[in-house]
């Protein structure tokens, strides 16, 4: 079985997608919405798209196409195009984060449900193999019961001001997120009770005003007492422009599991350029036109089998919404200075 497949926004992300897409054999032909006329023209003379348009609605009204991924930025677009999508009748893959509030996040996974439709969120790091393999660890018992989790992530100061450049979103929504959604994967079916969190914020705030954190600490309680403890910074030197080193830890009963993630495994250093380390970015960009170096061309494959083949979904929108309770309720007790326990109360709209 074959369908037609359209992407959504084809910058960065969306391009790594765009070209995973167009070179699988499972879709029939492939579609783009790009709103930058001059991306536009690149990405259609790179991949070679049955349709390109400068308006995403027009894909929607293409009955022929069966799934969207929605790459689009800033992050606040997800929801209406994902809802669109939705609503005309497409299976969806949605970068993280799946809305900006709860309210948009429970009605895109209503309506997905109602259609009978598959939704599904960007979260890559779950095709990574380090982090597959610290799940095999955890559930099959060879470190014991869990007692603590540590995953420690920083990037460039250059994607730190792309980010804040382009939306208001804390680092726990559009970095940590990755770290608690693949730990909470982990160590499923525990679920999260209480959050605190800490944020440091010294030199982004020179260019993006008060308000804009350097690094964000998160320490979410599990309902078994499992710790799971979160880092994520954004003001890294810029060795490489997309580089991210990540440094890992579970510590068990009967065991430990350590896991270094810093790419620098390889490292290319030129006259011109000095040192990089150009396998490192998180997505993993094509590295030969016949393989990535990281986890999003797997996770765009596996999501067209999710429709092909009957695959189970691997993030289920769900999940990605009790991610969104912790990164929320981080941001709170980050404002407050005290923890947050969860389930909340209270919509964030209704603590502003």
């Amino acid at each position: 079985m074959a369908i037609e497949v359209a992407v959504v926004g084809t910058g960065w992300v969306g391009g790594i997608r765009t070209q995973a897409a167009a070179d699988n054999p499972q879709v029939s032909a492939l579609h783009i919405a790009e709103i930058r006329p001059d991306r536009l023209a690149e990405m259609k003379a790179l991949v070679k798209p049955k349709s390109a348009t400068l308006d995403y609605k027009e894909l929607l009204a293409n009955p022929a196409i069966k799934a969207v991924m929605v790459s689009t930025t800033p992050e606040g677009t997800h929801y209406q195009i994902t809802k669109d999508s939705l609503l005309a009748g497409k299976h969806v893959l949605v970068e993280k984060p799946i809305a900006s509030t709860e309210d948009e996040a429970e009605e895109l996974i209503d309506l997905a449900e109602k259609k009978k439709l598959i939704l599904t969120v960007g979260y890559s790091q779950r095709f990574n193999p380090r982090v597959a393999f610290i799940r095999k660890v955890i559930q099959s018992g060879e470190i014991g019961e869990p007692v603590t989790c540590l995953s420690s992530r920083n990037v460039t100061v250059s994607l730190g001001n792309k980010i804040r450049g382009r939306t208001k979103l804390s680092l726990a929504a559009m970095e940590a997120t990755h770290d608690l959604d693949f730990l909470l994967w982990c160590l499923a079916p525990r679920k999260p009770i209480r959050v605190y969190s800490q944020v440091s914020g010294k030199y982004l705030a020179k260019t993006h005003g008060p308000g804009a954190p350097d690094h964000q600490w998160i320490m979410v309680t599990l309902d078994d007492g499992t710790t799971v403890v979160v880092g994520a910074g954004a003001i890294l030197p810029v060795g490489y422009p997309n580089y991210c080193q990540t440094w890992m830890q579970i510590v068990g009963t009967e065991g430990t599991l350590s896991v270094d993630d810093s790419h620098h495994e390889v490292t290319l250093n030129t006259r011109k350029n000095g040192i990089q380390y150009p396998m490192s970015s998180m997505p993993g960009e094509y590295v030969m036109d016949h393989t990535f170096a990281g986890p999003m061309a797997t996770e765009t494959n596996y999501f067209i089998d999710n429709i092909t083949r009957g695959k189970p979904v691997m993030v289920k929108p769900k999940e990605a919404r009790t991610v969104m309770d912790i990164y929320i309720a981080a941001d709170i007790s980050a404002e407050r200075n005290e923890p947050v326990s969860l389930p909340r109360n209270a919509r964030l709209s209704d603590l502003k």
